[in-house]
């Protein structure tokens, strides 16, 4: 991979002594598409917020986040508010929460130009429709005197995407942006991404359970498991050679698009929560192939084979560490 654009080391939260992220070590390049998944629990969300200083005051966070070699952690809050939604923006699972009721769209809009861009007026209101214009939503102009509640779910969307925008960022991160929307309007706005993508060079975090939008718009993926990436590889490696049995249990549970049909495998059980996180491996307890040296200590990271790494300790045994 070339030189990163970002890069985690270490990356660790805890909540009043209870572990969220236990040492997140992630990279994301220029112009590259990099999808985060695993279950609800596992610390995709907050290894973002943590990295963009976003999370409340009594979560304690070590570790290392660099933007283009400048460290963000426990950076002054002047230099974070140049960064968040300036070089680095985000984006949510529900826009309707994210959107002022009360204003105006075109309003809210030409703020994030305002606060990024140093635009106003006229000026801000011309650059505003052509963010509208640029994420595809019908009859632009109209839209900016429109109230959040007048817009679609998908056309809500799509108005935090131009606002993501406004700053042209370097980096767009985007915490399930489709979960709250139908599969056809999920088709568009999955689309929309690529396409900026291509227009504008800016590198894209997608944060899914859903391993086909992963599948579709990403060109690396880390598995995440109990505030560990447990697996990273390239998408089409990934899905191919599953290596860590966690991934293994996220695949099967895919219904298959073609030969006969079979039952759907489950992961038996739950992510265990922070405060009691069990010794050694953590999927160990839900996992299939454990055995007794599986709880003697934390599995670190292999190479599994070049860009392809895993964190466990059967299905890397004898392998170098990464």
């Amino acid at each position: 991979m070339s030189e990163p654009l970002v890069a985690l080391r270490g990356l660790a939260v805890d909540f009043g002594g209870a572990p969220a992220l236990r040492g997140i070590d992630l990279a994301v390049a220029p112009g590259e598409a990099l999808g985060l998944v695993g279950e609800s629990g596992c610390g995709k969300s907050v290894t973002w917020l943590a990295a963009l200083g976003l999370l409340p005051g009594r979560a304690r966070v070590t570790g290392s986040v660099r933007l283009g070699g400048e460290e963000l952690l426990g950076a002054p809050p002047a230099v974070l508010d140049r960064v968040r939604g300036g070089r680095v923006a985000m984006i949510f699972q529900d826009p309707a929460s994210s959107l002022n009721p009360v204003h105006r769209i075109g309003r809210q809009v030409a703020e994030a130009l305002g606060l990024h861009g140093g635009l106003r007026g006229a000026v801000a209101r011309a650059e505003a429709r052509r963010l509208l214009d640029q994420v595809g939503i019908p009859d632009a102009g109209r839209r900016l005197d429109a109230y959040p509640h007048e817009l679609s779910g998908g056309q809500s969307q799509r108005v935090m995407i131009a606002m993501a925008l406004a700053s042209r960022p370097e980096l767009l991160v985007a915490d399930e942006p489709t979960t709250a929307l139908d599969v056809t309007i999920q088709a568009q706005i999955l689309e929309l991404l690529g396409a900026l993508r291509r227009e504008t060079g800016m590198a894209l975090v997608l944060i899914s359970h859903d391993l086909g939008v992963v599948a579709e718009t990403c060109e690396r993926v880390a598995v995440m498991y109990a505030g560990r990436i447990v697996e990273e590889a390239p998408v089409g490696r990934l899905f191919e050679r599953p290596t860590h049995p966690y991934t293994q249990g996220l695949l099967g549970a895919l219904p298959p698009l073609d030969g006969p049909r079979r039952p759907l495998a489950a992961i038996p059980g739950g992510v265990p929560e922070p405060g009691a996180m069990p010794p050694g491996c953590a999927f160990a307890p839900r996992c299939t192939q454990a055995e007794p040296a599986c709880a003697a200590g934390v599995p670190e990271a292999v190479a599994v084979e070049p860009g392809h790494a895993a964190a466990c300790l059967r299905a890397t045994r004898d392998l170098v560490p990464a």
